[in-house]
């Protein structure tokens, strides 16, 4: 069976995170109800993953899913709203729109910087 390695290295990194380790001290006693640690070992706040800033995880993440061959340069929201189902950080949106912003690509496809057809 395939497995990504994702999950891995956010689960190593989670064990890392002191922040994180605090969190995972009071699920464990019973303290914070939202946050669950599934059978995985994988912190999720409300079924989404916590991802940490660590090692450029988020930075992979962003690639990952504005590179794949399946999302095809879907732009900011589309991202946005895609990532927010499984992923949970601090300033998504803001990382999202850093990262887009430094796609070729994507600037040249914007309607802002391509030239009017002229007379029809």
């Amino acid at each position: 069976m395939a497995q990504s390695s994702l999950l891995e290295r956010i689960k190593a990194r989670q064990l890392d995170d002191p922040h994180l380790m605090v969190l995972r001290d009071t699920v464990q006693w019973g303290g914070a109800k939202e946050i669950v640690i599934g059978d995985d070992g994988v912190m999720r706040l409300r079924c989404r993953i916590c991802v940490q800033n660590v090692d450029g995880l988020r930075d992979f993440i962003l690639e990952e899913a504005h590179s794949s061959r399946y999302s095809i340069d879907q732009g900011v929201t589309k991202m946005y709203r895609d990532l927010k189902q499984h992923y949970l950080w601090q300033r998504m949106k803001k990382d999202i729109i850093s990262s887009i912003s430094r796609c070729l690509n994507c600037k040249q496809v914007k309607y802002e910087h391509q030239k009017l057809g002229g007379l029809i």
